[in-house]
């Protein structure tokens, strides 16, 4: 097969390359490949049957037309603070730009127009000292909602609007390996259901979001594509009450704080909040269940659940921190029998594992059916697991009762974006031809961000179409 562009992956930043181009008039031929299928055919069956039944070839959570984020939360964050780093490869100025234009594109295509976090300033203030008075720092970042099962009506919308403009999106299919030749990319090697067959094509762009960032960390230093270990952030996901949440969830949706506990002072800092919401499984490649949370528009639960996840920046000599981080989850995953490890905060204090006959006890009922009562210390490393103690306790002063005796942890929380790809400002890889965009390129942490890195590809190749 021949194209102009292929795209490997049909999460944000590679519909956003194609929508972009579309709307700006391109007569190049675009092709998507993705392994996963049309969002109108992902389905995760733990509705009906209550328990992770580790669908192959792939989880339906994480592979297929919008990729992971999707099918989570579906928070746009609407600041440059919040989702990467972006705006320091190519200027706050024009990434605020790009969102503020990402933004619209969603909002034509049936986002919620409200803005969460915005409406009272006075009680923002008061949040903000109480967590300046912990040692914390408050980013209060304007977020758009989409909710899970809304996001899916939106990304239906943007999946119909680039078949219906040309673009042949071909699903069940697996790259394999990128073809580069003296130092220039010629396209991709995939399989199908046809077999395997290679993909000629000028531009090649890579933007398989945290679950390819391994597969292209590998083959990076397979084909010389300079790149560099980045930061791996290891972690739980912590649910409580919504009545602890409440204000913060009343005023913020989502409050994003930031500290550098002692006795370590890593980076620590919540993510992912989801008001009402639904702890979940995700399932990547070779058996590996992590955690992640749910937030729906019109179906709520009694909790809150949001991420706390510690930074770990290695140096030489190691340069393995994806591999890293997978060794932690498949320990716990190990302790749990291939399930979600959940154990309370009072239990992780007194030294103790947590029985599932208190957990029945509890005010706080898990909203994940299947996870394994048990001891995730047993699993995470002491120095994550002394700042997420520490963290909690912090946050504790600026929402009082997180740290609660009953104050779930669900464990392993990962986020696998450490490989970072050395790119300019222009998105061009050290090969002629290939470019690597959203949270597998290590640039970018979510939707909004991994969507705008992808608006601005767009551009990059009209500008070179148009030269």
């Amino acid at each position: 097969m021949k194209t102009d562009v292929v795209i490997v992956g049909a999460g944000p930043a590679g519909i956003f390359t194609a929508i972009e181009m579309i709307r700006k008039g391109t007569k190049k031929k675009i092709v998507i490949v993705e392994k996963g299928a049309p969002i109108e055919k992902r389905r995760c069956p733990k509705k009906e049957t209550q328990r992770c039944v580790d669908c192959k070839p792939y989880c339906h959570i994480t592979t297929g037309f919008s990729g992971a984020g999707a099918f989570s939360d579906g928070k746009l964050s609407l600041s440059t603070e919040v989702g990467g780093d972006l705006p320091n490869l190519i200027g706050e100025e024009l990434a605020q730009e790009l969102i503020n234009y990402t933004d619209k594109i969603y909002l034509e295509f049936g986002a919620d127009t409200k803005i969460e976090g915005i409406s009272d300033p006075e009680a923002v203030k008061e949040i903000r000292k109480r967590a300046i008075q912990a040692g914390l720092k408050l980013v209060d970042c304007p977020i758009r909602h989409l909710g899970t099962e809304k996001a899916q009506e939106i990304y239906y919308k943007l999946e119909q609007y680039l078949l219906e403009n040309g673009v042949d999106i071909i699903f069940g299919c697996e790259c394999n390996t990128l073809n580069i030749k003296d130092g220039k990319c010629y396209g991709v090697s995939v399989t199908e259901k046809n077999g395997t067959y290679d993909i000629e094509a000028e531009t090649t762009i890579v933007a398989t979001g945290r679950r390819g960032a391994e597969w292209l960390e590998h083959l990076c230093s397979e084909h010389g594509v300079e790149h560099q270990p980045g930061t791996v952030d290891i972690g739980v996901r912590v649910e409580v009450r919504n009545e602890v949440m409440e204000k913060v969830n009343e005023v913020l949706y989502e409050s994003k704080l930031i500290g550098w506990p002692k006795p370590f002072k890593n980076k620590v800092r919540t993510f992912c909040q989801n008001p009402g919401g639904f702890v979940a499984q995700e399932n990547y490649d070779n058996g590996l269940a992590v955690v992640n949370g749910h937030s729906y528009k019109e179906i709520k639960s009694q909790n809150t659940n949001l991420a706390i996840l510690v930074s770990h920046n290695f140096r030489e000599p190691f340069d393995q921190p994806i591999e890293y981080a997978r060794k932690v989850g498949e320990l716990t995953n190990m302790l749990g029998t291939g399930h979600i490890l959940v154990q309370r905060y009072g239990d992780i204090l007194d030294g103790k594992r947590t029985w599932q006959k208190e957990l029945n006890f509890s005010n706080l009922k898990p909203t994940i059916p299947d996870a394994v009562a048990g001891d995730i210390t047993a699993a995470m490393p002491y120095r994550a697991m002394m700042n997420i103690i520490n963290f909690i306790q912090a946050v504790d002063h600026v929402v009082p009762g997180f740290a609660s005796e009953e104050t779930l942890l669900y464990s392993p929380e990962l986020k696998f974006y450490s490989n970072r790809v050395k790119t300019d400002e222009d998105l061009n890889t050290s090969v002629d031809g290939l470019h690597c965009l959203g949270d597998s390129s290590g640039w970018t942490r979510g939707l909004m961000m991994a969507s705008a890195m992808g608006v601005l590809m767009g551009r990059k190749l009209m500008e070179k179409e148009n030269a």
